[in-house]
């Protein structure tokens, strides 16, 4: 099969093209990106290789984003990786560690998410709570932190809708909530991972593998559970297709979601602790297992609101002073043409 690539294209995260200039990447880390858009004014030529057929598309853009003359590197000393991209092209803004695997916590509940989205039409659907969910551990709809419990938790035999559960897994990343919404679609964890993997196949992810549909490493096979910045940036920029998810994320704490019959209500908190400090911002996702580190992904828009990006960080103990610094840098060092 031949694709065309621009000339020299194996160097084009160096050279600031598809990445800022301290991007260090192998030439196998950029063939995920090469993919995305063209170079205007870059020579091309014809590159013979086998590349296997896209399945599902991620990015569609009408615009380029420009690294603008004198826009220094940005440097995150605090974050183990982290990447920003175009949410609508697919260009890499910045890269650092972009392809390392690592375990990701609670990000992979945004996957979860999604195919919450895909796979159930009807988000009013009543799902019937089991003991695997109310006795699963870390966050639960109720205990928003371990432990810390601030109104009444799920019961074995409640019935709740896809809708609540979702709200209570994207705000306070209730374990409890996401294996409800993946047994509801497919019968049990291990059978939605498996739903969950198929689907980043799809996506091209070539560096995840899920485990569980809410991130908790399974014991005695946690590096088996792993994603990149990289593929976490393009979950995000594929999901924000979803109007849903990303509202949701944006909702204020001590909401409150109902059990069907209206008898038992539950307060959830949001774990999004920049709502009301970034500004433009579209919504963000935290994640924490003591393995996976302190981990954040975050999308905003520039001033205008036409162009979003999404900017991701893992195992970064400052991760929310990082953050800001990640999207500030980002709309102040590129434009759109």
């Amino acid at each position: 099969m031949l694709v065309f690539f621009p000339l020299n294209s194996f160097l084009l995260l160096q050279n600031g093209v598809f990445g800022d200039s301290q991007a260090q990447a192998k030439t196998e880390e950029t063939e995920g990106s090469l993919q995305q858009g063209s170079v205007e004014g870059a020579e091309t030529q014809k590159v013979e290789l086998a590349v296997a057929p896209k399945k599902t598309e991620i990015f569609t853009s009408q615009y380029q984003s420009m690294r603008k003359i004198g826009a220094v590197d940005l440097t995150l000393p605090g974050a183990h990786a982290s990447v920003v991209i175009d949410a609508d092209s697919g260009t890499i803004l910045h890269y650092d560690k972009g392809r390392e695997q690592r375990q990701i916590a609670s990000l992979t509940k945004l996957m979860t998410a999604t195919l919450v989205m895909e796979k159930i039409k009807n988000l009013d659907e009543e799902v019937v709570i089991d003991e695997e969910a109310v006795y699963v551990e870390g966050t639960k709809i109720g205990c928003p932190r371990s432990g810390y419990c601030i109104s009444q938790r799920l019961k074995i035999g409640e019935k709740i809708s896809v809708r609540s559960l979702l709200q209570a897994m994207l705000m306070n990343s209730a374990n409890d909530a996401a294996i409800a919404l993946s047994k509801h679609i497919a019968g049990s964890q291990e059978a939605f991972a498996e739903v969950m993997n198929q689907k980043a196949k799809e996506l091209g992810l070539s560096d995840t593998n899920f485990c569980t549909p809410s991130g908790l490493e399974l014991d005695g096979r946690e590096a088996e559970c792993f994603s990149s910045a990289y593929d976490i940036a393009r979950i995000a920029a594929y999901s924000m297709r979803y109007d849903t998810i990303w509202k949701m994320f944006k909702l204020p704490n001590n909401s409150t979601i109902t059990s069907v019959d209206g008898k038992t209500a539950h307060t959830i908190l949001n774990t999004d602790l920049a709502i009301d400090q970034v500004p433009n911002l579209l919504g963000g996702k935290t994640g924490f297992t003591p393995l996976a580190g302190y981990s954040l992904l975050m999308g905003a828009t520039d001033p205008t609101g036409k162009h979003r990006v999404v900017a991701v960080l893992l195992d970064d103990p400052t991760r929310w002073v990082d953050m800001k610094a990640a999207l500030g840098w980002t709309f102040a060092s590129y434009q759109w043409e």
